[in-house]
């Protein structure tokens, strides 16, 4: 579900079943221009989508992050808000972006991008990842 989509009266009943929170990651720099900019939203996009279809009643999609390619201010932000939505009760916490950024010292529970820039979102891997996750088979990057 994406957090707009959820009712704010319905949140104590629904918490316990939305246990990982999704965060996009867009990865823009801020010199894109406004095509380049919509064509990395969207790549982003493609990486997210098997992750909100597969898992519709279980994730929690939350505003994406547009602004951020790295380094350890943009990972201390995104640090800070794994904290707050985890001791805010969600167990886990997944990034998707769609740019191949690497974000050492990021304290997510899965981190799914491709590997390098032409990459194609592999759907089956994507949602194998995530079930590996929840299943204890792996804290890692996809």
């Amino acid at each position: 579900m994406k957090f707009s989509e959820i009712d704010p009266r319905s949140w104590p009943e629904l918490q316990p079943y939305l246990d990982t929170c999704v965060l996009p990651l867009s990865g823009l720099s801020g010199e894109e221009s406004p095509a380049e900019a919509t064509d990395k939203v969207a790549r982003a996009g493609e990486w997210l989508s098997p992750v909100e279809e597969a898992f519709r009643g279980r994730t929690v999609t939350m505003p994406a992050c547009h602004y951020g390619t790295g380094g350890t201010e943009f990972v201390r932000k995104i640090n800070e808000l794994i904290s707050a939505w985890k001791k805010g009760g969600f167990r886990y916490v997944v990034l998707v972006g769609g740019q191949p950024m690497e974000l050492p010292g990021v304290e997510a529970d899965l981190y799914i991008r491709p590997a390098a820039g032409e990459d194609e979102p592999d759907a089956e891997a994507i949602v194998k990842s995530v079930t590996d996750l929840w299943q204890g088979r792996t804290k890692a990057t996809n």
